[in-house]
This record gives structure tokens, C-alpha cells and sequence, in this order.
């Protein structure tokens, strides 16, 4: 079993940027699929990225696309988000998910593991 936890997490003003990163213990970071997901207040969780077991395959909500990278250092246990061009529509809290396998997606119920979450905070 996997434990995960977030990191990174700050206010920033609109148009800035921010790394996340979620780190593994307990198992190696390798065997696992690995998504970021975030919660604004009062709206439903949503999927922001997602990479797969090998680092070759990755995805992104529409609403993130090209602004924010998702990458993966397994000999550090390690998935980062890299979040540029920030907007205020972008606070919530992120969460790092993984699956035990090859690439889990945008769909949240596909994770079997979750961290505490990291506070994000866009000033407009």
C-alpha cells in the first residue's frame, strides 16, 4: 500500500506560478498511475492531470491544457504539477491519486489511493 502526500501548495496572484508535488511512501512510485484532481468550495471534485506508470503517456482537463505539466521522478518518488499562468478560477484544493496501474485517466473512482490535499490560492 501507498501513502501520498501533497506539497507546494500556496497563494499566488493571477499570472503566476506554483510546483506541486506528491510524494510516495511506503511502496515504490513506479508501480503506479498517478492523477492530480482539485475541489473548489462548494463545487464537485475534478480531474486536472493525469500520467501514466511509465511517464510516456499523460493527460489534461481543457481547462488546464497548456498551462499545466504534469511529470513524474520515480527514483525521488516523486509526481510533480507545474502550474503557470494561474487564474483565480484555478484555487481549490489539489489532490494526488494513484492506481495500480498502467494509466487511470480522468476518472476518479479508477484511484485507489488519495493524499490529504494542498490549498491553492489564485488572487485576482
Amino acid at each position: 500500500q501507498v501513502q501520498l502526500s501533497e506539497s507546494g501548495g500556496g497563494l499566488v496572484q493571477a499570472g503566476g506560478s506554483l510546483r506541486l508535488s506528491c510524494a510516495a511512501s511506503g511502496r515504490s512510485f513506479s508501480t503506479y498511475a498517478v492523477g492530480w484532481f482539485r475541489q473548489a468550495p462548494g463545487k464537485e471534485r475534478e480531474f486536472v492531470a493525469a500520467v501514466s506508470r511509465t511517464g510516456t503517456m499523460s493527460s489534461y482537463s481543457d481547462s488546464v491544457k497548456g498551462r499545466f505539466t504534469i511529470s513524474r521522478n520515480d527514483a525521488k518518488n516523486t509526481v510533480f504539477l507545474q502550474m503557470n499562468s494561474l487564474k483565480p478560477e484555478d484555487t481549490a484544493v489539489y489532490y494526488c491519486a494513484a492506481a495500480s496501474t498502467v494509466y487511470s485517466g480522468n476518472d476518479a473512482f479508477n484511484y485507489n489511493y488519495w493524499g490529504q490535499g494542498t490549498q491553492v490560492t489564485v488572487s485576482s
